[in-house]
């Protein structure tokens, strides 16, 4: 190797995966938020899958309220004597894979349409705005307890799809916006120029030069699923009856007399939305600049 040939490696732009470790590696908070994220998933999906929902739902009058630690209960019972600890960990699990399937249906759906508007323009673009338009001043929550309410053989999956009908218009608005100003670029000109196909130019060329707020949305939209799924849970239209989650155990605290006095049945739940969203948040913050300063480097 020539000495042009080392100066060209030396100078090389680092790879996609060496430019997060490093912005992981700059920001002690994000790398700490990982981990504990990491520890948290592990710990949830693993007792989750050595837990028995049947056995932890299990009504058991005797235990009523019973505290942390009487009667081998790790955390306490609820007020049907029910293992808080077993509905916190599958509860969680829950509440990541709704949040995450959420995430991922309504991303594909909102930043494909909205990708194909800002491209096409014209007519295209006018449908799926319309489309996108009429869903937004509908009440979304409203519709979606309606939908809870009158789907038979309602389950997990049931709330998944008809959370993703309603939540993907606003990802869809978001980023037509941004194609409609990366489309006037020279490179996508080139492109056409040059006789590169539609699909190619969209999904190819431009949605990486968007991925910076691609990470961003989805680490804030997770998140949010995470909560809204929590907070209708909370008001009793999210899981169906005897599946775990963290807004029932969070629901408990309605009741003046376990607000106060019984702690651990709501407590470990809100603490723990809380630090999964804290750490959800630092490392999307995180991937978003490392996405940033690759694009910058090109």
């Amino acid at each position: 190797m020539n000495k042009e040939e080392k100066q060209e490696t030396i100078s090389a732009p680092p790879t996609g995966f060496k430019m997060i470790v490093r912005e992981f590696k700059k920001d002690k908070l994000a790398l700490f938020s990982l981990g504990l994220l990491t520890i948290l998933l592990l710990t949830i999906f693993i007792g989750a899958m050595m837990l028995d929902k049947d056995a932890v739902m299990k009504v058991s009058i005797f235990d009523k309220y019973g505290e942390p630690g009487v009667n081998g209960f790790i955390l306490g019972a609820d007020e049907g004597g029910r293992d808080v600890f077993g509905q916190l960990i599958i509860g969680a699990r829950n509440s990541v894979v709704i949040g995450f399937a959420i995430t991922i249906v309504t991303s594909i759906i909102g930043v494909g349409l909205g990708i194909i508007a800002g491209y096409y323009g014209g007519i295209i673009d006018t449908i799926i705005m319309r489309i996108v338009d009429f869903i937004m001043v509908l009440p979304m929550i409203m519709i979606v307890i309606v939908f809870v309410t009158i789907i038979p053989k309602y389950n997990m999956m049931s709330f998944v799809w008809i959370m993703s009908a309603f939540y993907w218009v606003a990802k869809a608005r978001l980023f037509r916006g941004k194609t409609l100003s990366e489309s006037r670029r020279d490179y996508i000109s080139a492109s056409k120029t040059l006789g590169t196909s539609d699909f190619k130019i969209m999904f190819g060329e431009l949605m990486p030069n968007l991925s910076s707020l691609i990470i961003t949305n989805l680490t804030i939209n997770f998140a949010a699923n995470i909560g809204i799924e929590t907070t209708l849970s909370y008001l009793g239209f999210g899981l169906p009856p005897g599946t775990p989650s963290l807004g029932t155990l969070i629901g408990y605290a309605s009741n003046g007399v376990v607000l106060s006095e019984k702690t651990w049945i709501w407590a470990p739940a809100s603490i723990l939305i809380l630090v999964m969203m804290l750490s959800i948040n630092y490392v999307g913050q995180a991937f978003k600049r490392s996405a940033d300063a690759r694009q910058r480097l090109g």
